[in-house]
């Protein structure tokens, strides 16, 4: 049995730090080693990891606990539940630590990859491209195997020999192109919208033909303002929810 030990983040100090925080200890849980301890370190320990205060920490785990990923004991501190669900609220936050953060934990299996024409509904993503690199993954719950999204992305085509095809099995792919040497992410545009299962998703995911689905699209910015990445994703309707917090400050 080895210690639970959390990632890093680089914080954001304009978005809130306790949902930073928050999102960046959810990866860690979900993406631990099945080896791995259930036992947390304390919130001081937690505290000084990420450079937080204790009352951030604390309002990061209330988080975590409302979702029923940990449970808190008087007295002898806070556990991982085992059998937790894995399904997560899609949050959009302001920051790319975040949405990598979010897409983190989960098994990826390549269905395949090829360059292709640009698609007619991408075009304005990449014009005056002729073709664009396409993958295709079913991506669910590491510990049951259960299918829980299924992930398109095109991304540029001067990219497409640098992505590492393994890596794609546990990173998402905004995570593998801000990895690469040159690439600098600027922003991540997200919308998200509710529609019913095709056969090709209810198939996948399996669920009944039009069931409620929660469709994502984030497109990905370089700092010349051109398109690197064009994500689109569906997600299992009932393993997911869509949330956006609004910082007054």
């Amino acid at each position: 049995m080895t210690a639970f030990a959390p990632d890093s983040i680089v914080l954001n100090r304009k978005l809130p730090l306790w949902y930073q925080v928050s999102q960046s200890l959810r990866a860690s849980i979900l993406g631990r080693s099945p080896q791995a301890e259930l036992r947390l370190p304390t919130e001081d320990r937690l505290a000084a990891h990420y450079g937080v205060s204790v009352l951030t920490m604390r309002q990061a785990l209330k988080e975590l606990e409302d979702e029923g990923l940990i449970s808190r004991q008087r007295r002898h501190g806070t556990f991982i539940e085992p059998e937790a669900r894995r399904g997560t609220p899609v949050r959009l936050l302001g920051s790319v630590d975040a949405i990598v953060a979010q897409q983190s934990g989960m098994r990826s299996e390549l269905l395949d990859h090829a360059m292709t024409p640009v698609p007619a509904e991408l075009a304005g993503h990449f014009p005056g491209a002729t073709e664009v690199g396409a993958y295709h993954r079913l991506r669910g719950d590491e510990r049951t195997g259960e299918p829980t999204n299924h992930a398109r992305n095109h991304i540029r085509a001067d990219l497409v020999p640098r992505v590492d095809l393994s890596a794609l099995e546990h990173e998402p792919m905004t995570k593998v192109l801000r990895d690469l040497p040159g690439v600098r992410i600027s922003r991540i545009t997200d919308t998200v919208e509710a529609r019913l299962a095709d056969p090709e998703t209810a198939g996948l995911l399996g669920v009944p033909l039009l069931s409620p689905i929660l469709y994502y699209t984030g497109v990905t910015y370089d700092e010349e303002g051109d398109v690197l990445d064009v994500a689109r994703i569906h997600y299992r309707g009932d393993r997911f929810s869509f949330s956006v917090t609004l910082d007054a400050n």
